[in-house]
């Protein structure tokens, strides 16, 4: 009870500067004379209790069942010292977490409906999903023979920029979306412990450390390619897009369709627990219970998140990018900025991911630290996305091109800790609230500014925010690199 309550307390701190922006923005446009309907800000409120009850339970659930399993799974497939065995049941896990996870079901959905099914959300799922498989065994069998992982990520993004070259546009800003939504609540904390299991079998401890990060940046890598090539292979079809009426669910059946979501998300992840338990090796009694329990907190932890989320987080984010443009583009690049400044820190991912980092390194990276540096990187790809949609003539590649070259670039100079944990963290910082509030916002306003696509001008906002803190944290890498050398040089002049 006292982990949970922490947790508890985490998650309120973290959700309440997006609750008091919100309001500060009804505010703002009530005085402005269009203020956001009342029951819209109601729903909005409620979604918000909703969402820290259901995030506590949720990361109480990953402590507790998640990220152990996926940390024996990772340890007992390198044991096996086989090759093939760590290929296919990297691939086999890859593929069906990457199915069940909440934020790509989201995303797909979202496409899905802007256009008008030409991409099918099941088609547009299992795509992915074979594009996250098949880089996730990658990435295992990269940690296994020591390939740097700042070699391997500048491949893998040649081949990308090669293909974007082709690609069309509607396609490039869906891949690069679908990259930051298969990385959300559920694929992270596995990938994560799995990556960890993998690189403890290692004898070096500074390799193990640096490779316990990177696997989530290399996974993610896959989704872009697969659907670039889905993109050509269909015939470079050219997409526009428009914003589906929203549909009105009752509460109960809302209800319904939230633990149907969430009980699909860990059905996978029970299974593969099953088969491991009966096949592979037995866990201890004592064990398995935490796992089982913690598997039963995640699944209701998420069931209740998603009930907030959809309740008033997606409509008020709609609404609010909508009204905004009625007082002017600045306004909506600023609220934008505000919004991505205060929504990473209710990422489930992010608390996950720097809870590891801070571990991993003994606190040498301290969580606040890495906090600080994604909230300022989702805030700079928040305000340019919204700048896209407002200012014609701004395409997506203009960012991404520049943006992941200079990443790259930055991973020859960065200490090759900080490189994993950066495209790490450009994975985490794009989850169900990104794909949910921040992208809703974002389809708003290209709703409302005329001559915007919203398929074209408001999809992309995902990839922005994938994007900026791989940039920033690798910076800070570089901050931490000097400060550790004039130290350095401090003493020997002592």
């Amino acid at each position: 009870m006292n982990a949970l309550g922490t947790k508890a307390k985490e998650v309120l701190i973290a959700v309440l500067p997006l609750t008091g922006l919100v309001l500060l923005a009804q505010l703002c446009l009530f005085l402005a004379g269009t203020p956001l309907p009342g029951a819209t800000v109601g729903r909005f409120l409620l979604g918000a209790l909703l969402v820290v009850v259901g995030l506590s339970l949720f990361l109480f659930g990953v402590d507790l069942g998640i990220a152990p399993l996926g940390t024996d799974i990772g340890s007992f497939l390198t044991r096996k010292n086989k090759l093939w065995v760590l290929a296919a049941g990297g691939f086999v896990v890859g593929f069906f977490i990457c199915v069940a996870e909440p934020d790509l079901q989201i995303l797909a959905a979202q496409v899905a409906g802007v256009t008008s099914q030409r991409i099918g959300q099941t088609a547009l799922l299992i795509v992915v999903s074979l594009g996250i498989a098949v880089m996730l065994v990658a990435g295992h069998i990269r940690i296994v023979y020591n390939f740097p992982l700042y070699k391997m990520l500048t491949v893998l993004y040649l081949i990308i920029f090669a293909l974007a070259l082709f690609s069309p546009p509607a396609f490039l800003a869906i891949a690069f979306d679908a990259s930051g939504a298969t990385t959300g609540a559920l694929t992270v904390p596995f990938i994560l412990s799995m990556a960890l299991g993998v690189s403890a079998m290692k004898r070096d401890s500074k390799a193990s450390e640096k490779d316990s990060f990177g696997l989530v940046g290399v996974a993610s890598a896959g989704a872009v390619l697969s659907v670039l090539l889905m993109g050509l292979l269909a015939g470079r079809p050219e997409l526009s897009g428009v914003l589906p009426a929203a549909k009105t669910l009752g509460m109960r059946a809302l209800m319904g369709h939230v633990a149907q979501d969430a009980l699909v998300a860990i059905l996978p992840i029970a299974v593969i627990f099953l088969a491991f338990q009966l096949f592979a090796f037995r866990f201890a009694k004592r064990r398995r219970r935490r796992i089982l329990v913690g598997l039963a907190y995640t699944c209701l932890g998420l069931s209740v998140f998603l009930l907030g989320v959809n309740v008033g987080f997606m409509d008020i984010g709609v609404e609010l990018g909508r009204r905004v443009v009625e007082l002017g583009a600045g306004w909506a690049v600023t609220l934008g900025a505000a919004l991505g400044l205060v929504t990473i820190m209710a990422e489930p991912a992010v608390h996950v991911l720097t809870r590891q980092i801070d571990e991993v390194t003994a606190g040498y990276v301290p969580r606040r630290v890495v906090l600080g540096a994604l909230c300022l990187g989702v805030a700079a790809a928040v305000g340019l996305s919204i700048l896209r949609v407002v200012v014609p003539g701004i395409q997506l590649w203009h960012y991404l091109l520049p943006g992941f070259a200079l990443a790259i670039l930055l991973s020859f100079v960065t200490p090759k800790l900080f490189v994993g944990i950066a495209f790490d963290s450009g994975g985490v910082a794009s989850g169900p609230m990104t794909a949910t509030f921040i992208l809703a916002f974002s389809q708003g306003v290209a709703d409302a500014v005329a001559g915007a696509d919203v398929l074209r001008d408001a999809f992309g906002m995902v990839a922005m925010v994938a994007m900026m803190p791989i940039v920033t944290l690798q910076i800070l890498g570089l901050i931490f690199k000097f400060r550790s050398r004039k130290r350095t040089d401090n003493h020997e002049t002592v």
